[in-house]
């Protein structure tokens, strides 16, 4: 099947070149994307662009499973970029993934490499495969205070007000839900046809795994993550000067090994209701990826549970070697 191309506004820095072509890979979490595009990266002289919003973050390494030795492949460092930019406690938006994305993209295309990008968060993947025009939205303090006091679920109605509710992450917390408020109501005020970034074609790899074996992955990593001292990161970043509020802000991991340091749940709660929500993330990641199918993205799947092999010699197949 063709892979869809997105009509171009300015190709950048050798695009529509195979060489250059920009690979994207996706998948839920725990399928193995990172380890599949370290191995291609290293085979297509190439370098990868994460599509992680929380990995951007220094210090918060075991919760956000950074994983950074399987960019390790055959005694070589495969190079990788939006990976530990920001510290913790920054309020990092799409507005800024794309910006840094792009310069990351036009310097990887400028040095003959092939940029491949890889992660979960599937608004930050489509927000560059599509060429999002976002505005650089400024903080409303009165808006800020005329919502403090309101429930979640009427912060969540509010915001429903303004569009659906495609990405339920933003409800997760009352901050959460005021921050996306605040973005609708300012793009609802200064509407712009202008579009900041170009589209990008990419050849789209999704790496699927079976529901079940998704889920027996899922808790076997966190068993493992809590083993390796994920508690102990969340203190440590909270002893840094990063408020338990803040740190909550990026739910999961954080959010409930967070709830859990400063004694609002057990251990036992902590892990029962982590893990109930990786699943839920897992499912609405697979929700994410299909509706880009349906708004007419192509996504060659692949079987994540193959031989590495395999699927290294599937993907050269859709991307060319």
């Amino acid at each position: 099947m063709a892979v869809v191309v997105v009509s171009v506004v300015e190709v950048p820095v050798a695009a529509g070149n195979m060489k250059n072509e920009l690979i994207t890979i996706l998948g839920p979490t725990a399928c193995g994307k990172t380890t599949f595009a370290a191995h291609l990266a290293h085979a297509l002289n190439g370098e990868i662009l994460s599509a992680d919003s929380r990995q951007i973050y220094r210090e918060m390494d075991i919760g956000t499973g950074k994983d950074l030795s399987e960019y390790t492949v055959g005694g070589e460092s495969v190079p990788y970029h939006l990976i530990d930019i920001r510290e913790p406690g920054d309020k990092y938006t799409l507005f800024d993934y794309q910006h840094d994305f792009h310069a990351a993209y036009n310097d990887i295309v400028s040095r003959e490499k092939r940029p491949i990008l890889c992660g979960g968060t599937g608004l930050y993947i489509e927000s560059v495969l599509k060429g999002y025009n976002l505005p650089d939205v400024p903080a409303d303090t009165t808006l800020r205070r005329s919502l403090e006091n309101r429930s979640l679920e009427e912060l969540t109605r509010i915001l429903r007000s303004y569009r659906p509710l495609h990405n339920t992450t933003d409800t997760d917390t009352k901050k959460r839900a005021i921050r996306a408020i605040e973005i609708a109501d300012y793009q609802s005020k200064n509407r712009s046809s202008a579009c900041a970034f170009p589209p990008l074609e990419s050849t789209i790899l999704g790496l699927h795994i079976d529901r079940d074996l998704r889920r027996e992955k899922i808790t076997k990593r966190l068993k493992s993550r809590l083993q390796e001292g994920m508690t102990e990161e969340v203190k440590k970043i909270i002893a840094s000067g990063v408020s338990p509020d803040d740190l909550i802000y990026y739910g999961l991991e954080y959010k409930y090994v967070t709830l859990h340091v400063v004694g609002a749940i057990s251990y036992e709660e902590m892990f029962r209701q982590l893990e109930t929500a990786i699943h839920q993330f897992a499912k609405r990641q697979m929700t994410w990826f299909r509706g880009m199918e349906r708004r007419g993205f192509t996504i060659h799947w692949i079987e994540a549970a193959l031989p590495p092999e395999q699927k290294l010699e599937q993907a050269y197949s859709f991307v060319g070697k």
